[in-house]
């Protein structure tokens, strides 16, 4: 460990080293290498935490001596000194993970000075206010980030004071009212901490790198990771940098910037600035902050050069770029550049018109985008056409309309979501330990705070509607209620947001559906060329079928026909068919529903003509359609105490002894699948009646159909053998009745372990496999789903013992391999069987991914997510040729 190298300066370091000096130290370092004016300053890698956290949160040994002497190649560097009363060395210190995780560690601003420092710092400008301004948020943020005193403490400090100077905006304080709150602020830092506000600037620096490092895990990084998926062992690099100042007065400012649209991805220069004003006021939300635009008017030559350097950036990274610039004295400076957040709309429009300006390649397109993040685009918007109760108007942060109930506090946030309530939740800004309740709402509303406020950019990554700086409205914490003039809105109420208009309505709206853009249906359409993995869609109706098909999808890979058994006007007799006592009595109820199966399979069929339609044949646990045995125990009980009709008493006593009768203590294992088909056989010989009559009558009209009739929950190639032959023989029974000739499969699904290692026997009987990996997760892991997810999967997820929720990604350590056993196995027996998914995992992307590396045929995922699947599916061929 001793000759590990721990801190870089920028030139040292390269746009390759994120890994060592994470994103910003290594874009600093590259902007500084390409000759981009960027303030001086050196980078603490990643190893250097990683270190920190092994030796129990100290610094490794020889960090501080290598800190040491880049601390004094920066003093050389700038001619100014650490703690010189008259040319202080002053630098901001700053977290640098990785992967990008905005306002999730700590930053301090100013570091370097202190009480004498100041007086040279005003002294040397000549700007006493300035330098005033300087020291008070120097120790307002190293007062709340390294010695952990709340923020609000200060701020109420600071509110006061505008308050008796009768003044709006922290810029319009003086000198002296900066000195009256540095006292004060001191004053917080005795009683809060039991000592004096540090005035040595290396014990701040020492002091400052400890808390960026610490920072790595504080509540709201680690959840920010556990969002986005971020590994918890990569660490954060920590960045000083010489400080530039756009607080000095009117020619000077501050803002961020991006070189696109990240909210439509119009290829127009984006963002905001503030004059005279730092950093943190900008994202922070304290000042409504001015387009970026607005800079050319005011100091044209810098806004020129700044255009300038945004073409070259972007060109440079080939990606949109979000930037972080200060102007000091009319003097341009660059402070951060990184691949920018965008809502899914604007990454599409952004990797098609790169790829049409030659920028990138369609392959580098397609995994430009995430699979996950079109949700956005592939849900409800507000009706056009609704007659709204707009009751104000703030900026469109992001994209995507919301309802639900009022909520001024993350916590109740989360709470109530938990409930599975849906809640906006609304403040005056949101800052990052407010990480959990904007994941648990529909959308957030904040009457301060610009585009690039925590709140937009936050939101806009989680793909949620957000509406930023409504000032029209008034909140109320205390009586948890806002004002919009006369109208009071309190805690509760429902209101609805448009993060594409910023419009606030009264009241839930209504909704239309999703139309994908001619930019997304180019990327769809490319993302189908490279792809080799086939997508379908689960749908067990006929509108679900054109939807799917309307999303691209190449057939349909599971209908549920037990879902077309819970209609009301088909439950009786259902239940008749359950609880007949005798063949006949079946075989009513069978011949009652023969028809309404036969017209249900036509729609379907009709709708994916030339398309083929996987059938999966009756799968329920039987309970699920019978009477509930309590219910009925209450209802006979209520009949003996009144007196109730003798033979209503009868018949419910019965019922209730042959629902008991049939009761099961696990019906998920119980009697269901193919097992329901062994021992009445006459309910699958109805279903496949019904499919062949309905493809012979699609045949007979002119329409090309290709049904595949699926037996479900096979252990043993003997069940599919026997059921198979029953679903042939009533196809020959309807091909001579009808006197037309069809074609069709038989196949099974895979959801129990001996399956899929008896998967070789079995293909013997299969012309297609589906993998049901909901039931093989649950049968795999021994997890009930319903059990696991509210009981215990939370803690198996915060300890680590599972990286994912196995039921939403799909396990590749053990349902993956019994899957990849399958495969190896069946296709040694019949190389060129059909196999697929079906479960849930079908849509979601690391499990497509693991379906294409497989070798499987095709996913099938709900409608929706069929667009999803495409493009992951797009991406794994990608990554993976």
């Amino acid at each position: 460990m001793a000759n590990r190298k721990y801190v870089y300066t920028f030139s040292e370091g390269r746009a390759d080293m994120k890994g060592l000096l994470g994103g910003k130290g290594a874009n600093l370092a590259e902007m500084t290498n390409i000759g981009l004016p960027v303030p001086p300053g050196f980078t603490i890698t990643t190893e250097a935490c990683k270190e920190f956290y092994i030796a129990g949160r100290k610094f490794p040994a020889g960090m501080e001596e290598e800190v040491e002497e880049k601390v004094a190649w920066l003093e050389q560097t700038l001619g100014k000194k650490f703690g010189d009363p008259n040319g202080p060395l002053l630098v901001s210190v700053r977290s640098g993970a990785v992967i990008s995780m905005p306002g999730m560690m700590d930053t301090v601003l100013n570091l370097g000075l202190n009480d004498q420092t100041v007086i040279g710092l005003a002294a040397g400008s000549g700007n006493p206010r300035w330098a005033y301004d300087c020291y008070r948020r120097f120790i307002q943020m190293f007062g709340n980030v390294v010695l952990g005193i709340e923020h609000h403490k200060f701020e109420a400090v600071l509110e006061e004071q505008k308050y008796k100077r009768n003044v709006q905006y922290d810029n319009q304080l003086t000198a002296e009212d900066w000195q009256e709150v540095i006292e004060k602020y001191k004053f917080i830092v005795r009683k809060e901490t039991g000592q004096d506000f540090p005035q040595d600037p290396k014990e701040q620096l020492y002091k400052a790198i400890y808390a960026v490092f610490n920072s790595w895990e504080n509540d709201r990084a680690i959840v920010y990771r556990r969002i986005h998926k971020i590994p918890d062992d990569l660490g954060t690099a920590v960045n000083v940098q010489a400080m530039v100042f756009g607080n000095m007065g009117d020619d000077c400012g501050t803002g961020v910037a991006f070189t696109r649209n990240p909210s439509t991805g119009e290829k127009v220069l984006y963002g905001e600035f503030l004059t005279n004003a730092q950093g943190e006021d900008v994202v922070a939300g304290i000042r409504t902050p001015r387009p970026i635009d607005r800079l050319q008017e005011e100091m044209p030559d810098v806004y020129q050069q700044f255009v300038r350097i945004c073409t070259l950036l972007e060109n440079h990274y080939k990606d949109m770029q979000d930037i972080e610039f200060t102007i000091e004295r009319n003097k341009l400076w660059m402070l951060q550049t990184r691949n920018g957040k965008r809502t899914a709309q604007a990454a599409i429009r952004i990797a098609v018109e790169m790829v049409e300006e030659g920028i990138i390649t369609k392959e580098t397109a397609i995994t430009r985008v995430d699979p996950a993040q079109l949700d956005q685009l592939l849900h409800r918007r507000i009706d056009p056409n609704a007659k709204l109760n707009v009751i104000a108007k703030g900026l469109p942060a992001s994209p995507g309309s919301a309802s639900g109930a009022v909520v001024f506090n993350a916590d109740l946030a989360e709470s109530l979501s938990q409930q599975g309530k849906k809640v906006i939740l609304v403040g005056t800004e949101t800052t990052p330990d407010d990480i959990h309740g904007m994941v648990a709402a529909q959308g957030i509303l904040t009457s301060r705070g610009g585009m690039t406020s925590h709140a937009a950019v936050v939101a806009r990554g989680m793909g949620k509607p957000c509406v930023c700086g409504c000032e029209a409205i008034k909140i109320d914490y205390e009586n948890k209620q806002f004002f919009v003039g006369d109208i009071v809105v309190k805690d509760g109420d429902v209101i609805s947001i448009d993060g594409s208009t910023g419009q606030v309505m009264l009241g839930e709206v209504p909704m239309i559906e999703p139309e994908l853009s001619p930019e997304f249906q180019k990327l769809l359409q490319w993302a189908d060329e490279i792809r080799t993995l086939g997508v379908r869609a689960n749908a067990d109706t006929p509108e679900d079928a054109a939807k799917a098909r309307e999303f691209g999808a190449e057939g349909i890979g599971l209908t549920r026909t037990e879902h077309m058994f819970m209609a009301q006007d088909r439950l009786p007799i259902v239940q008749q068919m359950i609880l007949a006592t005798d063949p006949e009595e079946r075989a009513e109820a069978l011949a009652k529903l023969l028809p309404m199966q036969e017209g249900d399979f036509y729609g379907i069929l009709k709708a994916m003509e030339g398309l083929p339609v996987c059938i999966r044949l009756l799968d329920p646990p039987l309970h699920e359609f019978l009477p509930n045995a309590e219910e009925l125990a209450v209802e006979i009980s209520r009949l003996k105490l009144t007196d109730g009709d003798p033979a209503e008493l009868k018949q419910k006593e019965d019922l209730l002894r042959k629902v008991r009768s049939l009761s099961e203590f696990n019906p998920m294992l119980g009697h269901r699948g193919c097992r329901l088909g062994i021992t009445w056989p006459e309910v699958y010989a109805m279903q496949a009646r019904a499919i062949f009559q309905a493809t012979a009558r699609l045949v007979k009209e002119g329409y090309q159909v290709e049904p595949e009739v699926e037996i479900p929950l096979v252990i043993d190639v003997k069940e599919l053998a026997y059921l198979r032959k029953l679903v042939e023989s009533v196809a020959e029974e309807v091909k001579e009745a009808t006197g037309v000739n069809f074609h069709y499969t038989v196949g099974t699904m895979i959801e129990v372990p001996r399956a899929a290692l008896l998967a070789d026997e079995i293909a013997t009987q299969a012309e297609f496999f589906s993998f049901g990996t909901n039931d093989l997760t649950q049968t795999t892991l021994g997890f009930s789903r319903d059990d696991a997810e509210g009981k215990f999967m939370q803690p198996y997820l915060e300890k680590k013992i599972l990286a994912d929720n196995p039921f939403i990604v799909l396990d590749r350590k053990g349902v993956g391999k019994l899957m990849q056993w399958t495969v190896e196995n069946a296709r040694r027996v019949k190389p060129d069987l059909l196999i697929g998914i079906c479960g849930e995992h079908g849509g979601e992307p690391s499990s497509v991914e693991f379906c294409h590396l497989i070798g499987l045929n095709y996913v099938s995922c709900s409608p929706y997510r069929v667009p999803i699947a495409r493009l992951a599916a797009a991406q794994a061929k990608v990554r993976n040729s």
